[in-house]
């Protein structure tokens, strides 16, 4: 099971990392509803390197993003089951709406996205070229989402 850390921790730890010579792969994101979708990111992210980090918004940045209602799943419930996803060995949480601030902090040498993504398209693209780190798009064709499962849910429709 991962380990839930704070930003100031993850940072020691991914120098030491370094250090080491890991590589060090981020991924990110809300994590609301846990679905396959977000399995198959995580697993594509953690085949990038030697260890991987993810952070999840904050319940307040989740709003701020999705709007009111979300997030369904309270922080410390998506904490939990992001970090017992096995290809996980980090996470931590951030409260803003992206994570450049947090990338420049630890200067991971991949970020990995999901497939809704094109590397131009990531929105903290100048931020990893900035330290020399690589944009991975990983998980398979986007075909899965929380909004689209939330809404059939309120429309009382079954998975299909």
């Amino acid at each position: 099971m991962a380990r839930a850390v704070s930003q100031a921790e993850l940072a020691e730890i991914t120098q030491r990392l370094k250090a080491e010579g890991k590589t060090i792969v981020f991924a990110n994101g809300a994590f609301d509803l846990l679905h396959v979708g977000h399995v198959r990111y995580l697993q594509g992210a953690a085949d990038e390197g030697d260890v991987l980090i993810v952070a999840l918004n904050s319940d307040e940045s989740v709003r701020a993003l999705k709007g009111e209602g979300r997030p369904i799943v309270p922080l410390a419930d998506r904490l939990k089951m992001i970090a017992a996803i096995e290809c996980v060995d980090y996470v931590t949480t951030f409260e803003e709406t992206n994570v450049a601030r947090l990338l420049l902090r630890l200067t991971p040498h991949v970020h990995a996205k999901g497939s809704d993504y094109t590397v131009d398209t990531v929105p903290e693209i100048e931020t990893v070229r900035s330290y020399g780190g690589r944009v991975a798009i990983t998980g398979g064709p986007k075909s899965h989402n929380t909004t689209d499962i939330v809404a059939r849910i309120r429309r009382g429709e079954a998975s299909s």
